[in-house]
């Protein structure tokens, strides 16, 4: 039976990777709609070759050239075009858009309780407990596509007898290097991750460990397990993507190649199995397996993260939204490497407890903290 696909940031670097495992399995999958945020080009092409029924684009002003592009094919932008997108009679919604700004769509893909595979931390890091009731409301099955989580959802086992589980994480490019090395990192050295290929925000925070220390508060939600049966250790050869250790001193892991094909496919095929375009793992080429404990020292997300877990909701917020702002800082060479997480810890310091009752709520203080973390990056400039 052929399935319906909507793709929720259909050009950012998920996006392209569904697309690719669904033009692999192309007599299985129907795209019906794409979305995207400002990348007309790519949207275009992608419009061209699958053919859906709805596009949308938020950025208003690339609306016209993306029409004229697409002859006959229903085509709207801005955000209220995202929502429509997300509300399409689809099978499976991937949602793919990177950030809080996915919030309002996903939670739209969530209410029509169907399948959502779920690719934005971000927006369950600031949200979790709003959608994880939602989810429960209207009986979506939700499948996590961070290769960590969907490794853990594959050997969870209904939850029965957990005693923890286990995020792995590459290291990434500065695993090795010494704190005094790491606080003086540039740009072009923060972003070469030595196993993934990812935007360029997402390298920086693989390099920080901000990404593992966000994976697991999105681990939280998602399993409903405390911060204390969360573990994370490093992995360099990144083939281990997650575990589970059990009562009875059982390990259970899910292994498999750096490719994020692999887990896009676990939740397009969800319950069956179906095959991929990319790598296979050849077990005769594993040498070793190393893993160990993060320092901290070096790493002060993964220490940080506790503390959020917890506090309230709006430490989640902050932790997110400014890592977000502090990043973009980074990457345009306003700050330094080690003022990301600095900046994340003088914004914590600065939270009291606010009610959290609704989604806009939830956006209204992510937006009240990238405002004060820009005046606090200003005031140090």
């Amino acid at each position: 039976m052929t399935r319906t696909v909507t793709v929720l940031g259909s050009t950012g670097s998920i996006g392209r990777q569904t697309l690719d495992v669904i033009a692999h399995q192309k007599n299985d999958f129907n795209v019906v709609a794409l979305a995207a945020g400002r990348n007309a080009n790519v949207l275009i092409e992608q419009a061209k070759a699958f053919r859906p029924k709805f596009v949308a684009i938020a950025d208003e002003g690339a609306y016209q050239a993306v029409k004229d592009a697409l002859p006959g094919m229903k085509v709207a932008a801005g955000m209220d075009a995202v929502i429509e997108a997300a509300k399409m009679d689809a099978d499976v919604t991937m949602a793919a858009i990177v950030g809080t700004v996915g919030l309002k769509p996903t939670m739209e893909a969530i209410k029509r309780g169907k399948t959502v595979a779920f690719a934005s931390k971000e927006c369950l890091v600031a949200a979790g407990q709003i959608v994880m009731d939602a989810v429960k409301k209207h009986g979506t099955t939700f499948l996590p596509v961070d290769s960590e989580h969907n490794a853990i959802f594959q050997v969870l086992n209904n939850g029965q007898g957990v005693r923890r589980i286990v995020l792995t994480a590459s290291g990434g490019p500065f695993r090795d290097w010494a704190p005094e090395q790491i606080k003086v990192a540039t740009v072009e050295q923060a972003i070469a991750h030595p196993t993934w290929s990812m935007g360029p925000k997402i390298s920086v925070d693989s390099a920080t460990l901000m990404n593992k220390a966000l994976e697991v508060i999105e681990a939280h939600h998602l399993f409903g397990l405390p911060s204390e049966k969360i573990d994370v250790i490093l992995h360099p050869q990144s083939t281990v993507h997650g575990m589970v250790e059990y009562e009875d001193g059982s390990f259970l892991a899910q292994m498999g190649p750096s490719d994020m094909r692999t887990p896009i496919a676990v939740c397009l095929g969800w319950p069956d199995r179906i095959s991929t375009p990319g790598a296979r793992l050849d077990l005769t080429k594993l040498s070793r397996l190393d893993f160990s404990q993060p320092d901290t020292s070096k790493f002060p997300a993964l220490k940080l993260v506790r503390e959020v877990l917890a506090g309230d909701q709006i430490h989640s917020i902050t932790f997110n939204a400014a890592n977000e702002v502090a990043v973009a800082a980074f990457l345009s060479r306003q700050i330094s490497f080690s003022q990301i997480v600095n900046t994340v810890s003088a914004m914590l310091e600065q939270c009291h407890k606010v009610a959290m009752n609704s989604l806009d709520d939830v956006l209204a203080c992510d937006d009240n903290v990238r405002t004060q973390t820009h005046h606090i990056l200003k005031k140090a400039a």
